[in-house]
């Protein structure tokens, strides 16, 4: 026994010095502290911790300073620098239980349902809003830019983006089929339109009346009433505004997401964008309604809605292999209903007349193989 216990004198209470983080604010508050060994507790302005519930936690940063917490707080820390305290703490490396599970669960879920909420009611609620105020020149732009962005995604060279299709014969051959249609708009629409030289099988609208086929979609076709079929399908979009919606849409939710998951600088957000806006997904409302704008208008044109029909057959025959275009239309469980609805829209009295020649057709069907445009 020492002389200061023999005496009936209690030895100094332990103290030291630290950095208080107490969970609510960023910045460090210094404290002292002190362990008094009659009431087991490490005090300090606004700490009094009792010593059997403090752990030690890993120092992420370095491994040279002393990181505490208290059983029952999951947030606030004391950071030393010194090590002699730990002789004093009996469970400083025994763990913690999770404390506030219940409370801890609740918050994931309320993050969950509030970014669920974000990208499923409010991205598309404020899209919609925002395409009605989009002006024409403001919306061309936006489609120029995307389609730009689709080209430079497509390509997998990293040098050039996707060429366009431009032999002038089957430009000629396509703008005939374009005046045919657009003929009977009131007022007619103001399109651009495109062929991409890449071997998919697909068709898509961007904001400010931007159409674009691929060139894969073309070899597909095996008459040109069919491509006319896709066109005024894409009419149909374009004039109810479904690719701005879709556009603004797609943007807003693949940029929370990106910044969700650290994608700052946003290149897996223009590559996720392109693919979002080659293969379009509708609803089945404006699918329907694209329908029957395209059978009114190919009537109009003097040509069959039947040739939709064909079209949808064919995609639908190809069946698993089918990619952009073709699985965007086999996504829809209802196409069977489509096709029986695009051969029920041909009146009894049509008399179609015929679109291109054999040879403007073969002309079309070549555009790709006498002149492209980076």
């Amino acid at each position: 026994m020492s002389i200061v216990q023999h005496m009936g004198v209690k030895p100094p209470p332990f103290e030291t010095e630290g950095d208080f983080f107490d969970g609510e604010t960023p910045v460090a508050r210094p404290v002292s502290l002190r362990i008094d060994s009659d009431s087991r507790t490490l005090t300090g302005d606004g700490i009094d911790w009792p010593i059997d519930d403090i752990r030690e936690v890993m120092d992420q940063a370095g491994n040279d300073l002393i990181v505490l917490r208290l059983k029952g707080d999951p947030v606030a820390r004391l950071v030393l620098r010194h090590g002699d305290i730990r002789a004093r703490l009996p469970n400083r490396t025994r763990p913690a239980p999770l404390v506030r599970r219940g409370r801890l669960v609740g918050w994931a879920l309320a993050a969950v349902a509030s970014v669920t909420l974000i990208l499923f009611v409010l991205v598309p609620l404020m899209a919609d809003q925002l395409a009605e105020y989009i002006p024409p020149d403001g919306e061309k732009a936006l489609g120029e830019v995307t389609l730009t962005q689709i080209r430079e995604a497509l390509d997998d060279t990293g040098l050039h983006p996707i060429a366009f299709c431009t032999a002038p014969k089957g430009e000629q051959a396509l703008r005939k089929i374009q005046a045919r249609l657009t003929a009977q708009m009131d007022p007619p629409a103001d399109l651009s339109v495109h062929v991409l030289n890449h071997e998919m099988v697909n068709a898509f609208a961007l904001p400010g009346g931007q159409i674009v086929f691929f060139r894969g979609l073309i070899d597909e076709a095996e008459t040109p009433e069919e491509l006319a079929a896709v066109f005024a399908h894409e009419i149909g979009h374009v004039v109810s505004r479904d690719p701005t919606r879709h556009a603004l849409r797609s943007a807003g939710s693949i940029g929370v997401l990106g910044l969700i998951f650290g994608d700052f600088a946003g290149g897996a957000v223009v590559l996720l964008l392109a693919e979002q806006l080659i293969e379009a997904q509708y609803s089945q409302g404006a699918e329907g309604a694209a329908d029957v704008y395209a059978h009114d208008l190919m009537i109009r044109a003097g040509l069959s809605p039947a040739a939709l029909a064909v079209m949808f057959e064919r995609f639908r025959a190809l069946g698993g292999d089918a990619e952009g275009f073709v699985g965007h239309f086999l996504s829809h469980p209802r196409l069977g209903d489509r096709i029986a609805a695009a051969r029920k829209a041909v009146p009894a009295e049509l008399q179609p007349r015929p679109l291109l020649t054999a040879d403007e057709w073969q002309a079309l069907r070549d555009i790709c193989a006498g002149g492209s445009l980076y």
